[in-house]
């Protein structure tokens, strides 16, 4: 979902009133609806758009998690549906799009690993073919980079007179371990990048 297409849609909702949006959400409103409300944009569908708009331009989202958000919101079934569909149209609403940005974003500056992301994006109801295509763009050299850049953070305060003692090297040691899988990491990467940084500082 690109930012210039988003500024468009998100428009639409910018020139309008508050009273205009009031309205288009009131229980008066909704009770007026007469029988062919349903086959267009009306009143309440604009109002069920004007509230994904808002929750996409928070954050991109996955196109089952906006569909829970909207559902929770009590919108009847068949205008989400058409919202749904609109977003679709406009290329606001699309799980390769959003898992890509998610991979990007997270990995960047959340320091999270492969296994977190894919975790993450499982609960977001994202399919698992486009999981596993969007983490791809994370290989093994840029997770262990990034993992390497990350501990590094977390332990620069510690010097060779923190780890002159075995069971203060250990408690470290499993200390640091225990964050980098935490973050994403498998257990094997993060005793080795651990190990070498922890010898690298007893220096």
């Amino acid at each position: 979902m690109s930012a210039a297409k988003l500024r468009t849609a998100t428009a639409e909702i910018l020139s309008r009133t508050a009273s205009e949006v009031s309205g288009a959400i009131s229980e008066e409103t909704v009770s007026k609806r007469g029988p062919d409300a349903d086959s267009g944009f009306g009143s309440t569908s604009a109002s069920a758009y004007d509230a994904a708009l808002r929750l996409l331009g928070v954050r991109a989202r996955s196109r089952s998690e906006l569909l829970k958000r909207l559902q929770d919101k009590d919108f009847p079934a068949e205008e989400i549906h058409s919202v749904m569909e609109r977003l679709e149209r406009q290329h606001l609403l699309d799980d390769n799009d959003f898992a890509q940005q998610w991979v990007r974003s997270r990995h960047l500056h959340s320091g999270k690993g492969r296994t977190a992301l894919r975790h993450e994006l499982r609960n977001k109801g994202v399919d698992q073919a486009i999981i596993e295509d969007a983490l791809s763009q994370v290989d093994d050299e840029a997770e262990h980079d990034r993992a390497a850049d990350l501990l590094r953070r977390k332990a620069q305060r510690l010097g060779p007179d923190d780890l002159a003692e075995r069971a203060d090297r250990d408690r470290h040691t499993r200390r640091l371990v225990a964050m980098l899988v935490r973050r994403g990491y498998s257990p094997s990467l993060a005793l080795g990048l651990v190990k070498t940084e922890i010898d690298r500082l007893r220096e």
